[in-house]
Parts: C-alpha cells; sequence; structure tokens
C-alpha cells in the first residue's frame, strides 16, 4: 500500500513540475516582452529629446532681423545618402539586439544572431 502512495506522490510532483515550468515560460515571454518595450519606449524618449533640444535651441538664439531662409531641393545625388542613412539605422538596431528581417521584424534577438537579419544587411 505504502509503494501506490509514494508512486502517486510522485506522479502528484510531476505534474506540479509540469504546471510550474509552464509558468515559468508565461512570465519569460512576458519579461520579454517587457523589455521590447522598455527599449523601444527608451529610444522613442531619446529621439523625443533630440527634437525638443532641436526646438528650444533655435528659440534661444533668434535672430531678431533675419528671416529663415528655406532649405535648399535636395540635388539627385543626395539619394544615395537616405539609402546610407536608412542601412545604418536598420545596422545600429540589429546591433541594439532587435530583429530587421521580415519575419520577426522589432523583437528581441535572444538567441544570438539571425541568418535572416545578417543575408537583409549584406544585400
Amino acid at each position: 500500500m505504502e509503494k501506490k502512495n509514494i508512486f502517486m506522490r510522485i506522479q502528484e510532483m510531476e505534474s506540479q513540475l509540469g504546471h510550474m515550468n509552464s509558468e515559468l515560460g508565461e512570465l519569460k515571454q512576458i519579461v520579454k516582452e517587457l523589455l521590447e518595450d522598455n527599449h523601444r519606449l527608451s529610444l522613442e524618449n531619446e529621439q523625443l529629446r533630440k527634437v525638443l533640444k532641436r526646438e528650444v535651441q533655435p528659440a534661444d538664439h533668434k535672430p531678431s532681423t533675419s528671416r529663415k531662409q528655406p532649405s535648399p531641393i535636395p540635388m539627385q545625388g543626395s539619394g544615395e545618402d537616405l539609402v546610407g542613412e536608412g542601412y545604418d539605422n536598420l545596422a545600429r538596431l540589429y546591433h541594439e539586439g532587435f530583429h530587421i528581417c521580415n519575419v520577426y521584424y522589432g523583437h528581441l534577438r535572444t538567441e544570438g544572431d539571425c541568418l535572416f537579419c545578417l543575408s537583409f544587411l549584406n544585400k
């Protein structure tokens, strides 16, 4: 009789461990999502601070007599600069730990390098 009781307790412990394992997986996913949101919000906060700094800085140094000149229209050759800037932004995002591929774009890279992202960067 005691052997059956021990076997039942082992099965009960096994099911409890399975339940704990699934709860741990759910918590791990929640932490991953929170880290992604935190990183995204930090980047957004940094960008907003830069914009605010740019807006506040001209207000402090307003010339009273001169008017703001319209910016010149970009020439055809400057299109390559925009492509380079976009590539640099994607490379920066990738090196900060985010996917840039069309499969997992914007998700946090948790398992090292992504072949899709690397092939996209090498194009």
